[in-house]
């Protein structure tokens, strides 16, 4: 066999070398594949842990279980906000109040007014004027920001800042 290497003008010294550092590289490269393969079985062996795949596989079966249920959960939950979407445009969301003294000799600003509006500014507007021995409350409605009745000046303050709600504090 050295004939042929010979022949052709080649060292079987360094055919020698050559192999023995490709046999050297490949010994290494076997020892690094080895130990990946040793790290893979044990993180296997963690996964599968349990007498046998059995368990494995009931440990999928309830987390599906509870996939399901969040997904139930889920569509209840989006029923229920399109529900308040539906119904958002009914409900009171501005709001003003205006405190003041109905009577002179009662301070502590204890009567009030209290405008409650919808986007529309429809709504209402709830009077409760207190005295030394009664507090009455009055009720007037409130049609797209305006009333059929006259307001008095506290309750046209509590219908302004109804209206405005929430525009007062973008200015500030």
């Amino acid at each position: 066999m050295s004939g042929i290497f010979e022949n052709l003008g080649i060292d079987s010294g360094i055919i020698i070398i050559i192999l023995l550092i490709l046999t050297i590289f490949l010994l290494v490269r076997n020892i690094s594949m080895n130990m990946r393969l040793s790290r893979l079985e044990r993180r296997y062996k963690t996964f599968m842990k349990g007498s046998d795949a059995q368990s494995l596989e009931k440990v999928f079966v309830r987390k599906f279980a509870q996939i399901d249920k969040l997904y139930d959960a889920k569509e209840e939950h989006d029923h229920d906000l399109l529900f308040i979407k539906k119904n958002l445009d009914k409900m009171f969301n501005k709001y003003g109040v205006e405190k003041y003294d109905a009577f002179d000799d009662v301070g502590g600003k204890l009567s009030f007014a209290l405008a409650l509006l919808d986007k529309e500014n429809t709504g209402l507007i709830l009077n409760a004027v207190h005295s030394r021995d009664n507090c009455f409350l009055y009720m007037k409605e409130i049609v797209k920001g305006e009333s059929y009745v006259m307001l008095s000046q506290e309750e046209v303050e509590a219908l302004r800042k109804a209206v405005n709600f929430g525009l007062d504090n973008i200015e500030e």
